[in-house]
């Protein structure tokens, strides 16, 4: 587990300090989230039922009372007692044990896919408070560039070389601006609650992200075969591995059952009466067994536990199909979301060069404040985007890692 934790820290190509408050995440929530508490609780039920099945069946007693005591030779019967215990064939107890462990451990593969699953939650829901960080950042610099922009065509209108309207487009695109940040600031606020329900806390807990994410210059390695071991197939492999056990089980339990018992009963003396075995009590032990002749049941249970197996096994298969297309799907969304940002990244280059000429055009007195707001929104754009691709990216290895880890 500390393994798939390293692994998602090391995608993270920031500061060390950064890096670490991600893992000191991460343990948290797997140390308080309640589905985490809730899987260990019901493994460790499952476990003790080991207990539970290590017995054997309840010893019967039994007294009974002659209302009309019959008369034998050596004097008439008063009352009886009784035990009886009744053994389950050799081997019997062994197999529920086996059983039941097996069940046991089926449930605790519950618990690996449920830390797996947290695990990417906690690391996705980070980066997505990052990338909206990140915009709001970007919002904010386009917001102070269109100000000075304002500026300069408040300076132009002075002369005679820009209209109001021109200074009117550039307030009205600063408000849009501003009120997309508002919305991301709202949106942040809710991922921040959804974030902190992962890690168990209050809704209002404040969470702070690192300041900048870089795309990785190269991919880290793919194990495909990794997949085959991943623990929501594994699980299936220890359910049939279960039913192979409850078989076990059916086929002890269709053996005969021997018991062992004792009877004593109380006998009187014959009054008047003198010989050697006068008012001796009877203590009769006894055998025996108990044979299902009418077996019908335990062939029927056969018989659905192989049904059960043939289903594991093709629910199996239907898992690894599905595990096996989010693979190749988050594999060829990262590629594309690589290829998204280097466009992005020329797009970006090319805006800041177009940016600067506009300046110089300013300079000789022939700038166009709308192709300053068309080169700005271009900008902002490029930006956005840029920040979504590294997101996903993230976003995609994640997901990568839960898959092969």
């Amino acid at each position: 587990m500390k393994r798939i934790i390293y692994t998602l820290i090391g995608l993270l190509a920031f500061s060390v300090s950064n890096a670490q408050e991600l893992e000191t995440l991460i343990n948290e929530a797997l140390s308080n989230n309640p589905e985490i508490q809730k899987f260990e609780l019901q493994y460790k039920r499952a476990s003790e039922k080991v207990n539970e099945v290590n017995t054997i069946p309840n010893t019967e007693f039994g007294v009974g009372y002659f209302v009309s005591e019959p008369e034998t030779r050596t004097g008439a019967q008063q009352f009886k007692i009784s035990a009886k215990q009744m053994l389950p064939w050799f081997g019997t107890i062994t197999s529920r044990e086996n059983y039941v462990s097996s069940l046991a451990d089926a449930k605790y593969e519950d618990i690996v896919i449920a830390k797996r699953k947290l695990m990417a939650s906690v690391s996705q829901s980070y980066y997505n408070l990052y990338a909206n960080k990140a915009k709001q950042r970007v919002l904010t610099e386009n917001i102070k560039l269109l100000e000075t922009y304002e500026t300069l065509a408040l300076t132009s209108v002075e002369v005679g070389k820009a209209s109001a309207v021109d200074v009117l487009r550039l307030q009205m695109r600063q408000n849009e601006m501003q009120q997309l940040k508002d919305v991301l600031s709202q949106q942040f606020l809710a991922e921040q609650t959804n974030f902190n329900k992962l890690l168990n806390r209050k809704n209002d807990t404040a969470v702070t992200v690192v300041d900048s994410l870089m795309m990785p210059s190269e991919d880290f390695e793919i194990t495909t075969k990794n997949l085959a071991l991943h623990p929501e197939l594994l699980k299936f492999d220890k359910l049939y591995h279960s039913v192979e056990q409850s078989e076990l089980l059916n086929q002890k339990e269709s053996s005969p059952m021997i018991g062992f018992g004792l009877d004593y009963i109380n006998v009187s003396e014959r009054p008047d009466m003198n010989f050697s075995d006068n008012g001796k009590d009877i203590v009769m032990p006894m055998v025996s067994v108990s044979i299902p002749i009418f077996n019908k049941k335990y062939k029927s249970q056969t018989k659905q536990n192989e049904l059960e197996q043939q289903e594991i096994r093709a629910q199996k298969q239907e898992r690894l199909n599905t595990l096996e297309t989010l693979l190749s799907k988050a594999i060829n969304e990262r590629i594309s979301t690589r290829i998204s940002y280097e466009t992005q990244t020329k797009n970006l280059k090319q805006a800041k060069d177009a940016e600067d000429i506009l300046i110089k055009s300013y300079e000789t007195g022939t700038i166009d404040f709308n192709d300053v707001l068309d080169i700005q929104e271009l900008q902002l754009k490029f930006q956005m985007n840029q920040i979504e691709s590294v997101k996903t990216y993230y976003v995609q290895s994640t997901i990568i890692n839960y898959l092969i880890q």
